[in-house]
């Protein structure tokens, strides 16, 4: 007899489907996500620092990078400078908004959701630099066969 676990359906139903990343140091920029088969729909996208940032300028956001067309910031740079471990990383969902850090271990969650194309969302870094950050991402599906994976 299978059981269903009531706080995962919940989340699952309000949220979307849940991808993780493992943690990883990300120097100059990278792809963070994959988004294959069509539009999802972003509906939370979390990052928590796991290594302390480096004391120097660290420029950072988050950039959708679609298959066809133009790369788009999904926020504005936010300076990362010393994020200790714990520090968790958002977006609020409106592109023109800097990315929010809460330094004290929670974090303002997406308000807005945001529709993003096959492609890949990327971390855009200004700075080589040492620090890690892990990300997870909840989605919803909005064409037939559209899906999310770590990069």
């Amino acid at each position: 007899m299978s059981q269903l676990d009531p706080l995962m359906s919940f989340t699952k139903m309000q949220r979307g489907q849940r991808v993780d990343r493992a943690t990883d140091n990300i120097l100059t920029g990278e792809n963070l996500f994959t988004i294959t088969g069509g539009r999802v729909l972003v509906t939370e996208i979390v990052g928590e620092v796991t290594t302390t940032m480096q004391t120097t300028t660290i420029n950072f956001n988050l950039t959708s990078d679609p298959t066809v067309g133009t790369s788009n910031d999904m926020c504005a740079l936010t300076d990362l400078t010393a994020a200790e471990v714990g520090s968790l990383l958002s977006i609020t969902g409106v592109a023109g908004d800097a990315l929010v850090v809460g330094k004290s271990g929670s974090v303002r969650g997406m308000s807005n959701s945001m529709v993003v194309a096959a492609g890949a969302i990327e971390a855009t870094v200004g700075a080589t630099h040492t620090g890690s950050i892990k990300w997870s991402i909840w989605y919803i599906p909005l064409d037939d066969g559209a899906y999310v994976e770590a990069a």
